[in-house]
């Protein structure tokens, strides 16, 4: 077994066939295949082998698709990463991971090598090729054998890598592709998510590739740009966040995009009014899901041409459970709040070298809890009422505030610093930050905004920052996130 199996199995059907599409650029199955099997011939002169961790940190280009299958046809373990992260960032991922070496996109070069450390750094731009004889084989590998360590933190702490196997991947693509989206090689996908993300490469890219269709990939969304690729390429199915629809309509004089059969949303709630006025206006269907990086990503969905219930996540996919439970693990009745917990095919091995922080969320009997609260009605569909408490969501992407809060703890004027999510129209929410200074010492909110946009990817710094005397604490000290209010200038000046 192994996920780049799907790779080989499309490219013996149909070589000639468009794999990938950027731009006026088209990617063939045998040319994919032959790529990748020259990054594998690359890694394995260089000493990588089953089980080595190796950084991809790549935008939406074909590229990523090369390196991903490349990287796994040597057996070696993916370890994506955001193409936007500063060195402090890349430094931890692969200090943590203990990767030896690095595919980095040539306009993160300088970022790439100053956070590399001892791993190598392969700088990759549009004209990248292995210099290698392609390997003639695909490492075979065990259902358990990790492939992929995608770094999450939860709610709170540094990012954790979250162990997804050859097993759980190729479960949930299959899963994906006969409960949802019925894909074939005449299907023609979206690529706006980004591929460092499990959604991105689960429901666009494995997806595709496992079926033969075509990916047609948008390195940076754009709601324009993205509907006019998708008009242009006769797109089937588009896969993305509620902030992306919102975005699309947005745009005066969208296109009409009669090829497209269906939509798929995860990532955050989309507003009911937001999914009704999509499919009015594009004349399709759009079908909420849900998952976490930890479930590699799709737990539930709503079906298409089945029962579907806006504003609900659906039902669990086949051979996944999901139940609602109190704090002693007790499942609570229909309609009542509590967590959920998931058990399956797609739940992690683990969080990478960290048995604590695992055996805090995974039962010896494999149910996995979320940390999300939601409830389930009587016919068995899910909803999520509130998120992961302080995970802020910023236009699609994962904003974790501790991260954040120490970067400004760094600051010598900063005595207090607590991160939160603001409402935003069209981000769905933005990142602020109560600060409370030092007796004595000065800061200006900008001096503060610039200490961190010069150490975090540029969607994670606060846009918003208010001081305060003093942050809200309980009686043991903790800080009460819950019980800071922006003021008012904060609120505006988010939503500008």
């Amino acid at each position: 077994m192994n996920v780049a199996d799907f790779l080989i199995s499309s490219t013996e059907a149909q070589p000639g066939r468009p794999a990938l599409r950027l731009g006026d650029d088209v990617t063939s199955y045998a040319e994919l295949a032959e790529a990748s099997a020259r990054v594998a011939a690359l890694l394995t002169e260089a000493g990588i082998g089953p089980g080595d961790r190796v950084g991809v940190m790549l935008p939406n280009v074909p590229q990523f698709a090369t390196v991903y299958y490349g990287v796994l046809r040597a057996g070696a373990v993916v370890v994506p990463m955001n193409p936007l992260l500063k060195a402090r960032e890349i430094a931890y991922y692969l200090a943590d991971s203990g990767a030896r070496l690095l595919f980095a996109w040539h306009t993160a070069e300088r970022e790439a090598k100053a956070g590399a450390g001892d791993a190598a750094v392969i700088v990759v731009d549009g004209a990248f090729q292995a210099p290698h004889a392609p390997a003639e084989s695909v490492l075979d590998r065990a259902e358990d054998d990790t492939a992929v360590i995608l770094y999450t933190s939860g709610t709170t702490g540094r990012p954790k890598g979250a162990e997804l196997t050859h097993g759980n991947l190729t479960r949930n693509v299959e899963v994906t592709l006969g409960d949802l989206l019925s894909l074939s090689r005449d299907d023609v996908v979206f690529g706006g998510l980004p591929l460092f993300h499990s959604f991105g490469q689960t429901v666009t890219l494995n997806a595709a590739m496992a079926t033969g269709a075509t990916l047609v990939l948008l390195p940076r969304f754009d709601p324009a740009a993205a509907l006019g690729l998708m008009a242009r390429h006769g797109v089937t199915v588009f896969a993305g966040v509620p902030t992306m629809y919102t975005a699309m309509l947005g745009v005066p004089d969208a296109p009409a995009l009669p090829a497209l059969r269906v939509c798929v949303s995860g990532g955050a709630a989309m507003p009911v009014e937001v999914l009704h006025a999509f499919e009015a206006r594009f004349g399709t269907v759009v079908l909420e899901g849900y998952g976490l990086s930890e479930t590699s990503p799709v737990a539930s969905f709503n079906r298409p041409g089945g029962t579907r219930k806006p504003g609900s996540i659906g039902t669990p996919v086949t051979g996944v459970r999901m139940r609602v439970v109190d704090k002693d693990g007790r499942d609570v009745e229909p309609g009542a709040v509590g967590e959920i917990a998931i058990r399956g095919h797609n739940i992690m091995k683990g969080y990478w070298r960290k048995p604590d922080a695992t055996a805090e969320v995974l039962s010896p009997d494999g149910w996995f809890r979320t940390g999300d609260l939601g409830r389930v009605d009587e016919d068995g569909f899910f909803y999520v009422v509130d998120r992961k408490k302080d995970m802020i969501i910023r236009g699609g992407y994962n904003v974790y505030p501790r991260e954040i809060e120490e970067v400004l703890y760094e600051h010598p004027a900063v005595a207090e610093a607590a991160v939160i999510g603001v409402a935003h129209a069209s981000l769905g929410e933005e990142v602020g930050a109560a600060i409370a200074l030092k007796p004595g010492a000065t800061a200006t909110e900008a001096e503060l905004r610039d200490h961190v946009k010069r150490q975090v990817a540029a969607y994670k710094y606060p846009r918003v920052v208010w001081f305060v005397d003093a942050l809200p604490k309980g009686p043991t000290g903790k800080v009460l996130k819950r019980e800071i209010v922006p003021p008012e200038s904060a609120r505006k000046g988010a939503s500008a």
